[in-house]
């Protein structure tokens, strides 16, 4: 018998296909059959851009979008401009004069823009530092408060100097005997005196008196009974009492303020009163009215606070 020997078989082999290549194939042989390749991204010419020669055209919105987008622009810089316009107009409105804002007027008068007297060279304020007797170096005339708008000017007492009787004459007949002796020994230098009336009937009267020194002024203010109760009784048969509304303060130490009104009307007449005594200087505020119409608080207390900023 015959030995045989046995040749191990070969492991099997996977055909591995070759990558194909762009060399054109032998002739004879079948190509392989490849995917169509993507066509390739054709390139811009260099400076080539939207809106130059042999530039990409770019895509271009439908007009109907560009027609809404400038309409609602328009409507936005409209809204916008009115609405500026609207606030600098309000703005630029007095509170009264605005709808919803407007105040109801209080009464009060409009009297000029107010501006304090020139001094003469090197003389202080009254009440600076350096003036410790509390002298008013200002031309007295050009303390008085003016007259406001609207206001009849009494002829008799229109801004300019006055005398002790006329003063006097805003007092009860009985007591004006009385007041011309005190301001004979009070070193009394200058009395300055404005009255008017206005469309409501309401007539007003300020005067001014200036002392030697404000010692002279306190004391002529004592005398009067001035502080602690009304004072020397004016033209009116009752007496006064303190105003429970007046709320103003001194604008300065020197500066005493007494404001009184009528307790019991009589239905003839109404009267309101003040006195201040700044420094050197003592000055009378009435105002009347006649009937049973009370004296408007307001226009009154505006008075007074003007007239005492004049002196301060």
């Amino acid at each position: 018998m015959t030995e045989q020997t046995v040749t191990p078989a070969e492991p099997e082999r996977t055909a591995v296909l070759p990558e194909p290549t762009e060399a054109p194939a032998s002739p004879g042989a079948a190509a392989p059959v490849l995917p169509p390749a993507a066509p390739p991204m054709p390139q811009q010419p260099a400076g080539a851009g939207p809106g130059s020669p042999g530039g990409t055209e770019p895509v271009r919105p439908p007009r109907r979008v560009l027609r809404a987008v400038a309409r609602w622009t328009a409507a936005v810089l409209v809204l916008g401009s009115l609405g500026t316009g609207t606030a600098f107009g309000i703005a630029s409105m007095e509170r009264t004069d605005v709808p919803g804002l407007a105040t109801e007027h209080d009464g009060r008068w409009e009297y000029p823009a107010l501006t304090l007297p020139a001094l003469p060279s090197g003389s202080p304020r009254p009440f600076s530092p350096g003036n410790t007797a509390q002298i008013h170096h200002a031309d007295l005339r050009e303390l008085l408060i003016p007259a406001p708008a609207g206001a009849t000017v009494d002829s008799r007492i229109e801004g300019g100097w006055t005398t002790p009787e006329q003063f006097a004459s805003e007092y009860r007949k009985d007591g004006r005997e009385r007041i011309g002796g005190l301001l004979a020994d009070s070193a009394l230098r200058h009395i300055a005196a404005r009255g008017w009336s206005m469309p409501d009937g309401t007539t007003s009267r300020v005067y001014l008196l200036r002392f030697n020194s404000t010692a002279y002024a306190e004391g002529f203010r004592d005398d009067m009974y001035i502080g602690g109760g009304p004072g020397q009784a004016l033209d009116w048969k009752e007496d006064l009492v303190f105003d429970e509304g007046w709320e103003g303060s001194d604008k300065d130490p020197g500066t005493a303020t007494f404001v009184f009104t009528d307790a019991q009307p009589d239905g003839k007449e109404r009267i309101r009163a003040a006195y201040v005594q700044a420094g050197d200087t003592v000055a009378l505020i009435v105002h009347k009215q006649k009937g049973s119409k009370p004296v408007p608080e307001v226009p009154f207390h505006q008075t007074l606070i003007l007239q005492n900023q004049l002196l301060g």
